[in-house]
């Protein structure tokens, strides 16, 4: 049998695999906190400045700012107000940029902050934190795909990203509680501890050892999926198509760039995951500069992006949507409500208001980021997976590591940031229609399967089903 016809024996998604995946999806909650640590950290108060003319010196400014709300943040112990405001963004630009370079130096790294002495402490901090989080959030994806049989990709892929949501919003919670932001930085790296130790008992994924021609550990590994299911099968897994060739290389990150199927695909997934970032984030960030309760404004953008996950779960299993469509159509959208924005009043007092609109954004953005995590995971052969969730993941990364500058463009123009962000998910959501569909194809595991007829080529004119009754249809 091969891996497919192993788990329909072993069980889909059986205890087990729900006791396997269930940490990592908690460790959305822990990423969360550390991707969003920043908005709350680094908040700026409401403050005057009893000196209205130029200062000489930094500390010449600091001797006449009085900080008139009550919040303890990053600004408020080394006044980042100002010419030095700039370095709030900057540090939120870091951590993306440490994720960008590469669950223990994570955890270290995220204590630290909490410890840091001054600016510069704090900053490196957070880059090392980044270098860490990065790969831990790559193959902890992964990893929620590859336990489980491949009809219940969806599911496990949204409920990793719903409780990244979560997240979010369990650390407005915590902010809201815990004022003094040492404390909240360290409140919101504890759970990281215990994840870590959780995580020390994984196998390895059966799919990777089976793409690369360990046949006798993944069976070993469905093996004990099967038994700990209570499923008394015996599993003869056959050898991978492509694996038993000898003399050949063993497929790398070149074959994205050699393979012209590969190669299309991964470009235009480059920035569709780059724009979801940039948008994503964007949003969240911008939450706290928003008039009120910023807790609660911080939280609301958590929140809003649950009823995205049970509309993705809807869409993308109905074969007139699918995995494009609804992406693209998810992108377009989050691109217009961003847009509308700029011909609405500053001050709007009706509901249909940049907050609202705001908040429509993130809920599609959120929707389309769930629903690309997946699609990308189809789109790559199993012996490519990783690298290619990689490489659209080093690009998500620089679209993280510009969010935090974006909403202070408003200094330029009030609804600059708005226009970024809706050019940005128009111009993706166009460009994700060049894919092909994946609802009901088979997974490829080796790169020569996509030379078969059971898969579609990017550069085709005409997408040909594999059911031989079904009619050719039009990209």
């Amino acid at each position: 049998m091969d891996i497919e016809e192993a788990f329909q024996a072993v069980g889909e998604f059986g205890r087990y695999q729900k006791r396997l995946t269930a940490p990592i999806i908690l460790l959305q909650i822990y990423m969360a906190c550390q991707s969003m640590l920043i908005v709350l950290v680094g908040a700026e108060p409401e403050y005057r400045i009893d000196k209205e003319e130029t200062w000489s010196s930094p500390e010449d400014l600091i001797k006449h700012v009085t900080f008139t709300e009550d919040l303890h943040s990053i600004v408020t112990e080394w006044f980042l107000i100002k010419h030095q405001a700039y370095k709030v963004s900057l540090v939120g630009s870091l951590f993306f940029a440490g994720v960008l370079i590469g669950l223990l130096l994570e955890v270290i790294f995220g204590y630290a902050t909490a410890f840091a002495t001054n600016y510069e402490v704090f900053a490196a901090s957070r880059l090392f934190a980044g270098i860490m989080n990065g790969g831990m959030a790559l193959v902890s994806f992964v990893l929620t795909q590859e336990y489980v049989g491949k009809s219940y990709w969806a599911l496990t892929g949204t409920l990793t990203n719903m409780m990244f949501a979560v997240g979010i919003a369990v650390y407005a919670a915590m902010g809201y509680h815990i004022r003094q932001w040492r404390t909240l930085a360290m409140a919101a790296n504890t759970p990281g501890v215990l994840l870590f130790f959780l995580c020390l008992s994984l196998p390895e994924s059966p799919r990777w050892l089976y793409s690369h021609g360990l046949t006798d550990k993944a069976e070993e590994v469905m093996q004990e999926m099967a038994i700990r299911n209570g499923n008394r099968v015996t599993i003869k897994l056959k050898m991978c198509a492509g694996t038993a060739k000898t003399g050949g290389s063993s497929p790398s990150l070149l074959d994205l760039v050699k393979h012209p199927i590969l190669r299309w695909r991964t470009v235009i997934l480059m920035y569709v995951w780059y724009v979801c970032s940039l948008v994503y984030y964007g949003l969240t960030m911008s939450a706290s500069e928003l008039k009120g309760n910023r807790y609660l404004s911080v939280a609301m953008y958590g929140l809003v992006e649950l009823p995205a996950y049970p509309l993705c779960m809807y869409f993308i299993n109905k074969p007139w949507a699918g995995r494009r469509k609804t992406t693209s159509g998810f992108l377009v959208f989050a691109g217009f409500s961003c847009m509308i924005t700029i011909f609405l009043p500053a001050h709007s007092g009706s509901w249909l208001n940049t907050t609202t609109l705001a908040l429509l954004g993130k809920l599609t953005v959120s929707a389309a980021f769930n629903i690309v995590y997946i699609y990308t995971s189809e789109l790559y052969p199993t012996v490519v997976r990783n690298a290619g969730l990689g490489v659209c993941s080093m690009s998500c990364r620089i679209g993280g590591i510009l969010a935090p500058f974006v909403p202070s463009m408003k200094t330029l123009n009030q609804s600059m940031p708005y226009m970024v962000f809706g050019l940005s998910g128009i111009s993706a959501g166009c460009l994700e229609l060049l894919l092909p569909e994946t609802l009901n194809k088979p997974i490829p595991e080796t790169i020569d399967e996509l030379q078969t007829a059971a898969y579609q080529r990017l550069e085709e004119k005409m997408v040909y089903p594999r059911d031989e009754n079904c009619s050719p249809t039009k990209k």
